[in-house]
């Protein structure tokens, strides 16, 4: 067998295919972010109403607290003496915790689809895709090299 011919049949097995076929993948990752928030919050403790009363031969009495309201009447030689709580809230401090959980799912995924072309290819472009473009200008090469050899024996 010639060189030249094992050339062009080793260029001919080495042509570039344009079929590939796209494996398609479906991969799922997920995400899960948990944060705790610790909140300050002010609730209010409601302190129940209290009613006292004290009767004395005295003419003066107090009494005093900072939820109290006090009367004191003198009637009759005797003074009489209420006090009263008022109703208040009163603020408390109360440490409430929050949690937020928030998960992400990642997919991906690879479709393949067939797209119409518009324009068919020209005889030209059909031939270049089927050898490829390297193998093709190595062909022509090759050619080129045999045309020269062949002129180069024809000179006497």
């Amino acid at each position: 067998m010639k060189p030249s011919a094992f050339l062009a049949f080793a260029l001919l097995l080495s042509a570039c295919g344009t079929v590939r076929p796209v494996l398609e993948q479906d991969s799922t990752k997920v995400e899960v972010k948990t944060v705790v928030e610790t909140v300050i919050d002010t609730a209010y403790v409601e302190l129940p109403v209290i009613v006292e009363k004290v009767a004395t031969l005295d003419t003066a009495s107090v009494l005093e607290n900072k939820y109290a309201k006090s009367e004191a009447i003198v009637s009759g030689g005797v003074l009489h003496h209420s006090l009263e709580t008022k109703p208040v809230k009163e603020p408390i401090q109360v440490e409430t915790k929050i949690v937020y959980r928030d998960s992400i799912v990642f997919r991906d995924r690879i479709q393949t689809q067939t797209v119409e072309v518009e324009k068919k290819l020209s005889g030209w472009q059909q031939a270049k895709l089927r050898v490829g473009g390297f193998c093709f200008f190595l062909v022509l090469i090759a050619g080129l090299y045999l045309i020269i050899s062949f002129i180069h024996n024809l000179k006497p």
